[in-house]
C-alpha cells in the first residue's frame, strides 16, 4: 500500500508515498499523529455526553406521581447541591443547549435525551470511522519510511564497501 487518498471534502487526491522524501514521509505522519488525538478528544466529549443524556434519561423514570413532595437534591454548581422538594411530576425542564430550557412532559423529555443518545453515538461511529482510515493511512506511511530507511542503510553501506 504505497498510495494513500485523503477525501477533504469533495475532492479526491491520491498521493504515491514512494516518490516523498523521508522528511516529507515525516510531516505527513506528524499531521496524521495530531488528527488521531483530535479525533481521540473528540470521541472522549462525545463519550461524556453521551452518558450525561443516559443518565438524564434513566433518572426521569425515577420521576413519577408517588414522588411528589420527597426531597431531592438540587445542583447549584457542579459539586454544590441544595435540599428541595419535588414539586411536580408532570413536566421537567430541560436544558436543550447553549442556555435555551424547554418544558416537556416526562415522556417527552426521555424521547429528547433517546434522540441525543442515537445522534452521538452516531457522530461517534463517524469519528471512529474516519480515525480508523487515518490509522490505516499512519500504517502505510511508516512502512514506506521504513522502506525508506533500509534503503538508505543498503546504499550507505555499499559506498562504504567500494570506499
Amino acid at each position: 500500500m504505497s498510495q494513500i487518498s485523503a477525501n477533504e471534502g469533495p475532492k479526491l487526491e491520491q498521493i504515491d508515498l514512494t516518490n516523498l522524501n523521508l522528511q516529507q514521509l515525516t510531516q505527513l505522519k506528524q499531521n496524521l499523529d495530531q488528527e488521531l488525538g483530535v479525533f481521540q478528544d473528540s470521541l472522549q466529549a462525545l463519550k461524556i455526553a453521551q452518558n450525561k443524556f443516559q443518565e438524564s434519561g434513566t433518572s426521569l423514570g425515577k420521576i413519577n406521581p408517588r414522588a411528589k413532595g420527597k426531597e431531592i437534591l438540587v445542583p447549584l454548581t457542579s459539586s454544590m447541591y441544595v435540599t428541595g422538594k419535588l414539586a411536580n411530576t408532570e413536566t421537567v425542564i430541560v436544558d436543550i443547549g447553549t442556555g435555551y430550557y424547554a418544558e416537556k412532559d416526562i415522556q417527552g423529555a426521555k424521547d429528547y435525551f433517546t434522540r441525543r443518545v442515537n445522534y452521538v453515538t452516531e457522530q461517534m461511529e463517524k469519528i471512529q470511522q474516519i480515525g480508523l482510515e487515518k490509522s490505516r493511512i499512519r500504517e502505510a506511511i511508516r512502512e514506506v519510511m521504513e522502506m525508506k530507511m533500509q534503503e538508505q542503510r543498503a546504499a550507505m553501506k555499499e559506498s562504504s564497501e567500494h570506499s
